[in-house]
């Protein structure tokens, strides 16, 4: 009979020894050995007619070892079970010499793993942690912009032979160049559509009176306004915050020039935006704009409050880890990447220890939100990820959820995603991530303060910076 001992080895991490004796493999391997004779296709004879002798010169040494280390493996999943031991990861073996398995000399063997323990930790007190709420001030000149950019994008277009008003609109390509002009090969080139106003006083200077096919040469930083660099940065696939961006350099060429007629407010355009027809005046439409705006802000506010929280909890909760195993583990998971089918590159040992503040943290939070879940039973029920499935497909066709709710391809369409693991341990992830984060939110008493869209905006923009 198999036994089982533990010892400590360091912090949270212990040594199992197993020893197996011959009674623990003997029968599985003798039934694997007919199981095979009865299925192998050998030159010379007949189905099920192998004499058991060749089957075991022939597979035997193979067999014996799948089925000691089968044996070994089910002692130690039934240990650990038994004795309610929680680990992280699986146990990783501990230089076990696999050549001394003799199928002709079958006797009693001893193998060594090493295990990393979970700890156990006391939560957080979330009620005495501060907590900032925002209030995002949501001013009429917000609302002013909004509506201006929604009679731009509802607007017609006319087509025009030059720039001549910052309320015309170019069509350019970005075309990345060095500091003398010349075009970077396999720089980035992309097409946008911008209104003139958009540019920093001097370029648009330099717009007026410019054609189809004219060209400029632009700093990226001296060419927009903060709030435009932001948006222009990221069509380009930038971070405006990421150092040498504003100093990147490249040639605008205009490929059309048109000027934009504005949408005119009336009943019809805003019957165009909500089709419900609940909004008949200019004073209506505003007020919803208002409502739409706040809800967006309001909704930025509570993801700040989550990550006050996610810091909070991470930053300030003591976890002890079994450090020397989690290397092991990544080392050894690092090693079995660069032997699998798709190759990773080699991470060297300074690359693992750099990686590890990164992975104990991440670490942390999953044994929290674990901690979170199992105390107040925050389950995620599979209707809620149908749920889940049925208002991500509404957003994509814009919100139209009362046309199509009862169409049967609908339903057709969440059976599918249904069946795609993927998707469905993403969605049961993030549910239970929000779950998590409500609960958190009923502990807390946060502090609200009044702030203007920019300074959140900047306090958010720096918060990330100093977290990447």
């Amino acid at each position: 009979m198999a036994t089982i001992t533990q010892e400590k080895i360091g912090p949270l991490h212990e040594k199992l020894s197993v020893k197996l004796e011959k009674t623990d493999y003997l029968p599985g391997f003798e039934k694997a050995l007919k199981e095979y004779s009865k299925k192998a296709n050998i030159p010379g004879f007949r189905p099920g007619k192998v004499p058991a002798g060749l089957i075991k010169k022939m597979y035997g040494p193979s067999l014996f070892m799948d089925e000691v280390l089968r044996s070994v493996d089910k002692e130690i999943v039934s240990y650990l079970d038994t004795n309610k031991v929680d680990i992280f990861a699986q146990p990783l073996p501990l230089e076990n010499d696999l050549s001394k398995l003799d199928v002709s000399q079958p006797g009693d063997y001893d193998f060594h793993f090493e295990i990393g323990l979970k700890p156990d930790f006391k939560m957080l007190d979330l009620a005495k942690t501060d907590i900032t709420g925002y209030n995002i001030d949501i001013t009429d000149a917000m609302v002013t912009e909004e509506v201006e950019r929604l009679q731009n994008r509802y607007g017609n277009m006319e087509d025009k032979e030059t720039v001549e008003v910052d309320d015309n609109v170019v069509n350019v390509t970005f075309t990345e160049t060095d500091a003398d002009g010349n075009e970077v090969e396999e720089g980035i080139k992309k097409d946008n559509s911008l209104l003139v106003k958009y540019f920093a006083p001097a370029i648009r200077k330099e717009l007026m009176g410019k054609k189809a096919e004219d060209s400029i040469n632009i700093k990226l930083g001296g060419a927009f306004e903060e709030k435009e660099l932001d948006f222009i940065a990221q069509d380009l696939g930038l971070n405006k915050d990421d150092a040498g961006t504003k100093d990147k350099t490249f040639k605008l060429t205009i490929t059309k020039v048109g000027l934009l007629e504005k949408k005119e407010l009336n009943e019809e355009f805003f019957t165009q935006l909500y089709p419900a027809g609940d909004v008949k005046t200019e004073e209506d439409f505003k007020a919803r704009i208002k409502d739409e705006i706040y809800n967006y802000w309001a909704s930025q506010s509570r993801n700040q409050i989550h990550d006050q929280l996610f810091h909070k909890l991470v930053d300030d909760t003591s976890i002890e880890f079994p450090e020397a195993f989690l290397k092991n583990w990544l080392t050894t998971q690092n090693n079995q990447a660069q032997e699998g089918e798709d190759k990773q590159p080699v991470k060297t040992s300074e690359e693992i220890e750099a990686e590890m503040p990164s992975f104990l943290n991440q670490l942390k939070w999953t044994l929290i939100t674990e901690k979170i879940v199992t105390d107040n039973n925050l389950q995620v029920a599979p209707d809620e990820i149908r749920n889940f499935a049925k208002q991500q497909l509404f957003q994509y066709m814009g919100g139209a959820m009362g046309a199509t709710d009862d169409q049967s391809w609908v339903n057709d369409y969440i059976d599918r995603m249904m069946r795609d693991r993927k998707y469905v341990d993403d969605a049961y992830n993030r549910l239970q991530s929000q779950k998590v984060f409500e609960w958190a939110e009923t502990k807390i008493k946060p502090k609200a303060t009044s702030i203007s869209v920019e300074d959140f905006s900047k306090m958010v923009s720096e918060h990330q910076h100093h977290h990447h």
